[in-house]
């Protein structure tokens, strides 16, 4: 497995994969590496003859007075955990590598119709440093296949429409969320939680779940079903930012005939932000 710092090193790696007839397949990340990455990266296997994974903090998708100063790294045990599943190349670049003018001022790509949106109503900006970091490692790589979690469903659908809007050559692979056993999303972002507050974390989840079936079971008022999922997110000691029912293809408002919905929520629960979503299809012919 070789640890790659500067573009030219991995284009140039690329190419002779290339030069082999060789596709790949790309698995971006933030490195902190958990269960839920590993399985990416095991998908990204499937479908790639090599496999390259990416281990950049980007700075471009923090906000003000949000964690990039103190987000978890850990790139020895994440590179060893790789070299494990046989990845070919890990991307670890400096910032300056990749901003290399700096990261004020810089060329974004943004994706109005989504990144201002659910999360991106919080996290001003978030989206556009996601889509501007993710482009260009799709540049730099230019993968038959990149493959991301579905836990940031906002997430996945602003880089599959990037994809598309770019007219980019790579198939987007969403993989289903990994969960803990008592159902909370795995997250780099769980290690802020005390005990304490891990204990209550998978209410996320369970909250989620219940508003589900409550539309399985016919329930159509979306408005009145957030409401009551906030309730129990306060009630469990969170403080959410959103509950919110919406159409899965494009996370627009849903109308009462739209049969695939997602169910999303963004809480706090002490020094960490949660996220999680279930998909939900009420396509009762299929």
């Amino acid at each position: 497995m070789r640890i790659v710092r500067r573009i030219p090193e991995l284009r140039s790696l690329v190419r002779s994969w290339r030069a082999q007839r060789l596709t790949v397949s790309l698995v971006p990340t933030m490195g902190n590496l958990h269960e839920g990455h590993l399985a990416l990266v095991k998908v990204a296997r499937e479908h790639g003859d090599r496999v390259v994974t990416s281990l950049f903090v980007n700075p471009t998708q923090f906000g003000a007075g949000e964690d990039y100063a103190t987000y978890p790294q850990s790139l020895e045990i994440d590179c060893a955990q790789l070299r494990a599943l046989a990845v070919d190349a890990v991307f670890a670049p400096a910032v300056q590598e990749m901003y290399p003018a700096g990261i004020m001022g810089h060329t974004q790509v943004d994706v109005p119709a989504l990144s201002g949106i659910l999360c991106g109503a919080f996290r001003p900006g978030h989206f556009t440093g996601v889509a501007t970091v993710v482009a260009k490692l799709l540049n730099v790589v230019q993968p038959d296949s990149a493959v991301f979690g579905r836990k940031d469903y906002q997430q996945l659908l602003v880089i599959r429409r990037l994809v598309a809007d770019l007219d980019l050559p790579v198939r987007v692979i969403g993989m289903p969320t990994v969960r803990e056993p008592d159902g909370l999303a795995r997250s780099s972002r769980n290690a802020y939680l005390k005990p304490s507050q891990r204990a209550l974390a998978p209410e996320l989840f369970r909250t989620l779940t219940a508003l589900r079936q409550a539309l399985f079971e016919g329930e159509s008022n979306f408005r009145l079903l957030e409401a009551r999922g906030s309730k129990m997110l306060m009630d469990a000691g969170m403080r959410p930012e959103y509950v919110a029912i919406r159409r899965g293809a494009d996370l627009r408002e849903p109308c009462r005939d739209d049969l695939e919905l997602v169910v999303l929520a963004a809480a706090w629960l002490g020094e960490a932000r949660l996220i999680d979503n279930v998909e939900v299809s009420l396509n009762r012919c299929g």
